[in-house]
């Protein structure tokens, strides 16, 4: 039972980690006078990501390149299908033509451009520069465009609240110990994952998208659901379709950059066809009523549910 105890351990360490992380980085931006949109944009974001970056370059560092592209397909998965399915559940979330416009369509674009560079096997260095020179121009776009001054920062604000008061020491303590513990928690949480798949001959593919996925996914699910029962729904769509443009830019950009990734045949053959499946699916039930209500979230969740049972 120790290896199970060392992984819960390790992903509720990189948890914390990531969210005192993001409290010490958002003090520090304070200070420096930055605004709720631009910390939004880049603290908080980068941030909520940082789980995620930790877990996949740990991964490929140790040569379990399946545990790096099994956590971002999944995660990308289980965003769509179950955070946003579970979300809509709670409260009907409601589609903007912008939403689908920018938003949608740049994780399509992005979501098909990480399986045709992922399709010979191998994502090099230059294409990881590639993913991570779009992510800075993703974001520099984001930031000036005016459309950006319409995003709910909400949810910013109330972090900055909770900080602002926070000395240097504080800030930069918080910050220390949020890197500490996303290396600590994603040490844990990789080795045991192994482990855990080799006792059982379960491939690390499986245990990629299945466990470490749903775990990095959490702070999403959290945030949607709380977005969605507080009528925020801008923030709760924006929260999920952001963070599969932020998994596949940044976090597969900057492993591959620090180390290439290799990609099995069985993530070509399955994982990425259900990836862009249901980001297809999404689609269709956005335009029937412009909406994802219960009964949308529901067939997102089914998706979700089928998925998990032709894998296992």
């Amino acid at each position: 039972m120790l290896p199970y105890f060392l992984l819960f351990l390790g992903l509720a360490i990189l948890l914390y980690g990531g969210k005192i992380l993001v409290d010490g980085a958002s003090a520090m931006a304070v200070k420096l006078g930055m605004s709720a949109g631009l910390i939004g944009m880049t603290v908080v974001a980068f941030g909520t990501s940082a789980p995620e970056l930790l877990v996949s370059v740990n991964a490929a560092l140790k040569g379990n390149s399946d545990i790096s592209i099994g956590n971002v397909i999944g995660s990308n998965i289980a965003n769509i299908a179950l955070v946003l399915g579970v979300s809509g559940i709670f409260y009907p979330i409601l589609i903007r033509k912008s939403h689908i416009r920018f938003d949608y369509l740049v994780t399509l674009l992005v979501s098909i451009l990480f399986y045709g560079l992922s399709y010979n096997g191998l994502i090099s260095f230059w294409e990881g520069i590639l993913l991570f020179g779009l992510f800075i121009g993703f974001n520099i776009y984001l930031f000036k465009s005016p459309a950006s001054e319409l995003v709910d920062n909400t949810e910013v604000e109330e972090e900055i609240e909770q900080v602002k008061n926070y000395s240097w020491f504080a800030a930069i303590g918080l910050f220390a110990g949020g890197v500490l513990g996303l290396y600590l928690g994603s040490e844990l949480l990789v080795n045991n994952a192994v482990k855990i798949s080799r006792e059982f001959g379960v491939s690390e593919r499986i245990i990629g998208v299945t466990i470490i996925a749903i775990g990095t996914s959490l702070p999403e699910l959290i945030t949607s659901i709380i977005a969605a029962l507080s009528k925020r729904t801008d923030l709760a769509l924006g929260n999920i379709l952001g963070s599969n443009i932020m998994n596949i830019l940044s976090i597969i950009g900057l492993t591959a950059i620090i180390k290439p990734i290799g990609v099995s045949q069985e993530f070509i053959d399955s994982d990425f066809l259900w990836m862009l499946g249901i980001t297809l699916f999404l689609f269709v039930l956005m335009r029937t009523k412009m909406r994802v209500s219960k009964v949308e979230g529901s067939l997102l969740l089914l998706s979700y549910f089928a998925y998990l049972f032709f894998l296992l």
